[in-house]
Order: C-alpha cells, then structure tokens, then sequence
C-alpha cells in the first residue's frame, strides 16, 4: 500500500500497533520501500521471538547494501510511525531534490517473500 501521509496521528498509531499483533502472532514481516531520486532504500522487520519484544531489522540501502540488527519492539514501534507520517515528497522538498518518482510503500508479507540478501 502506497504510505497513508494523509492519514492522522491515531490512525498511522493504530495501524502500526496491528502490524506488530501481526508480526507477532503471524510468520509475516513488514516492509517500508522509500524511494528519492535516484536512490532507494527498504526496511524489513520480522519478530525474533515469540512474544513479539524483539525484532530483526533488515535494512537495504542500494548504495550501502544489508545491515541486520536486532531491535526492541519500542524502537520498531517508533521507527514504522515516523516513517509512515513523513512525506515522501516532504522529505525530498527538504533536501532539495523535487517530488520522487514514485510513493513510499508499506506491507506486511508472509516472510518468505521478502527479499533477503
């Protein structure tokens, strides 16, 4: 789904507090694409543990490659709510470079189809 920046502060909560539910309950892992001009970057977070407190992080810069890290869920919680509430063409007037080509995306999809390394 193309990122909701339309969306109110509870709503972007709410769905980010589902998500996790579902991370943790599910074989399912989210998945945030951003994309600036010329450059593209994914986030990738699947619970560690069956009781949904800790999270592997996969991030992909396609300039730097994968970093994996283990995160607290609080840091998962506030990491997905900032990204969801930040324009992607927001982002991009600030840094100078105009609209992107394409929206920021977030999904929740079974594991095995996430793109790993």
């Amino acid at each position: 789904m193309t990122v909701p920046t339309d969306r109110d502060h509870a709503s972007v909560v709410a769905l980010v507090e589902c998500s996790l539910v579902e991370l943790t309950h599910e074989t399912v892992g989210a998945v945030f694409v951003s994309r600036q001009v010329g450059r593209s970057t994914r986030t990738q977070y699947v619970a560690a543990d069956d009781v949904g407190e800790q999270f592997q992080k996969r991030h992909f810069d396609d300039r730097l490659g994968w970093h994996e890290t283990t995160v607290p869920r609080r840091a998962v919680r506030d990491e997905l709510i900032t990204q969801l509430t930040q324009s992607s063409s927001t982002s991009a007037e600030r840094s100078g470079e105009g609209a992107t080509s394409e929206p920021d995306t977030f999904a929740v999809k079974p594991v095995r189809e996430l793109r790993t390394p």
